[in-house]
């Protein structure tokens, strides 16, 4: 298990999400909800539960193997599931992911995601940090497609803001990868586009 992030850093880690999120909402409130189309929809809902999946996932690989990426990310991912939370709640559209405790779907096909994701992630810290790595994977790429399909300021600028955390999330992830000597071949994004992300700098977000 590696050593526990000082308290000091934690803290200061939550009050910039804090903020970062009070800076969403503003942008949010100074556009008036539209009209959204049926994709635009189903991409809002589908990337709060599959932001709740990152989530949910990495709070219980971070109880098993203490690993500081998931202690870490997992409290971004809370950030990412209230940003969403928020372009729903501004576009008044019903929230899947409300009441719900940690490891569990209203959607059949992300509880089973889920669930296969945290068998695999438990058997072996390898195999969890592989894991980190294809949630932030399939994060980026479903992020890409759902900002190709709307306008609407307010939610490109959540999306654009997701993303930026997902590819800073998939480097911290390729660098506990390497501490391990594993290997990774990616599942949704061309080995081109993958390397190009997790050899790059940090991003502020």
């Amino acid at each position: 298990m590696e050593p526990l992030l000082s308290p000091r850093f934690m803290q200061d880690r939550h009050q910039h999400r804090i903020e970062h999120m009070a800076t969403l909402r503003q942008r949010m409130q100074s556009h008036a909800a539209q009209t959204l189309s049926a994709e635009e929809e189903h991409d809002l809902l589908h990337m709060r539960e599959e932001e709740k999946i990152a989530r949910d996932v990495y709070l219980q690989l971070g109880e098993r193997w203490g690993l500081r990426p998931f202690v870490n990310i997992s409290g971004a991912e809370q950030a990412h599931m209230d940003a969403m939370a928020a372009l729903l709640a501004h576009y008044n559209l019903p929230d899947p992911a409300a009441d719900l405790p940690v490891g569990r779907f209203r959607t059949p096909d992300f509880q089973a995601l889920h669930d296969q994701l945290l068998a695999r992630g438990l058997r072996s810290e390898l195999d969890a940090i592989q894991v980190g790595l294809l949630i932030e994977e399939l994060d980026i790429f479903d992020l890409v497609a759902a900002r190709s399909r709307t306008r609407q300021p307010e939610i490109l600028a959540v999306y654009e803001d997701l993303e930026r955390g997902s590819r800073n999330h998939l480097r911290a992830f390729y660098r506990h990868l390497q501490q391990h000597r594993g290997e990774y071949v990616p599942q949704y994004m061309s080995l081109s586009d993958f390397e190009a992300v997790a050899w790059s700098e940090r991003e502020s977000c």
